[in-house]
């Protein structure tokens, strides 16, 4: 049984494509490397942002569900997203860049021996920049070359999953025995989690929280995590696994991107195991990487019945020359 390499892609919800994707690209300097739909909802986009070349390991993605409500924060809900920034320094370049252009966030803190700075996006979605100065372990990916963001400050890929939870020793069990993370820190009611080689890469952050009233998925919100496996084979150890320890799972699903398997390992709290490839660079080449509706192969012959149910925007940039700032 080969153990988990650390985290593969947060899925989140936004209430708008259109200023996610603005955020991310004009904001944040992250790279649109997949615009296409929830493979199970078609009406709905499915934007991902990754590093430079949509490594596994970068991507934040987010649906876009018509008509969602708006989430609430509490327990029992994966309530922040960790991004990955390549030292102390680059942290003082985000907390100018955010005072500047009005976003809100905290002071730089220490947590478990690193540097951060928390944020919030227009639907106050929940991140944290967390610094690689002090780190080691599951290598980050490569920065959005032609991006706005100088490359010497720029988010260079996904750190620690945020978890909060009412019962955390059922959690902890579940991390431990189940999911083979081992703890190596706590600060008050907060335990650090990390897996395989760990580090930033690979680490889930739990709050003990039987306080805050349970949170409600909407926009704003985190749908889903994933941790990162080799191939279909792990895929089918993994399953094995998790159903010899009474969970229910999907199975074996084929994303076309990458292959998966999703358990509810918790209340609300919904995990994937995605395999390292294909990756995002099969139908679309480098410098045009999320400028068109991508669509897997089983949903091509519906092509035109999806362009006509999501709102048309636009995502070329191959033709725009951002001003590094």
């Amino acid at each position: 049984m080969r153990d988990l390499k650390g985290v593969h892609h947060v899925t989140a919800i936004t209430s708008s494509a259109e200023k996610n994707y603005d955020f991310f690209t004009n904001v944040l300097g992250m790279r649109l490397v997949k615009k296409t739909v929830n493979q199970d909802d078609i009406q709905t986009y499915h934007l991902f942002f990754a590093d430079d070349v949509g490594s596994p390991g970068t991507d934040i993605t987010f649906f876009d569900f018509p008509g969602i409500h708006k989430g609430t924060h509490g327990t029992n809900e994966i309530f922040q997203t960790g991004l990955r920034v390549p030292s102390d320094k680059a942290l003082k370049y985000w907390a100018n860049r955010f005072e500047r252009l009005e976003i809100k966030h905290t002071e730089i803190k220490e947590q478990f021996g690193k540097k951060v700075l928390s944020f919030v996006d227009f639907d106050d979605q929940q991140y944290q920049l967390i610094s690689d100065e002090a780190n080691h372990g599951v290598a980050s990916g490569t920065p959005w070359q032609n991006g706005p963001i100088p490359l010497e400050f720029a988010i260079t890929g996904l750190g620690p999953l945020f978890v909060r939870i009412a019962n955390f020793e059922y959690f902890k069990e579940v991390l431990e025995k189940v999911l083979l993370f081992k703890e190596i820190a706590s600060e008050e009611s907060t335990y650090l989690f990390e897996v395989g080689e760990g580090g930033n890469g690979a680490q889930i952050i739990v709050e003990h929280n039987a306080k805050l009233p349970q949170a409600i998925q909407g926009y704003g919100t985190v749908h889903h995590a994933a941790f990162r496996v080799e191939d279909r084979t792990d895929i089918d150890d993994w399953n094995r696994r998790l159903q010899g320890f009474g969970f229910q799972t999907s199975g074996h699903v084929d994303r076309y991107f990458f292959e998966s398997l999703y358990a509810r390992v918790a209340p609300q709290i919904l995990f994937e195991f995605a395999t390292d490839g294909p990756g995002f660079m099969g139908d679309e080449p480098y410098e045009t990487l999320g400028e068109k509706l991508s669509l897997p192969p089983f949903l091509e012959s519906k092509r035109e019945q999806i362009e006509k149910s999501v709102r048309q925007f636009d995502t070329i940039r191959s033709t725009i020359k951002f001003v590094k700032e």
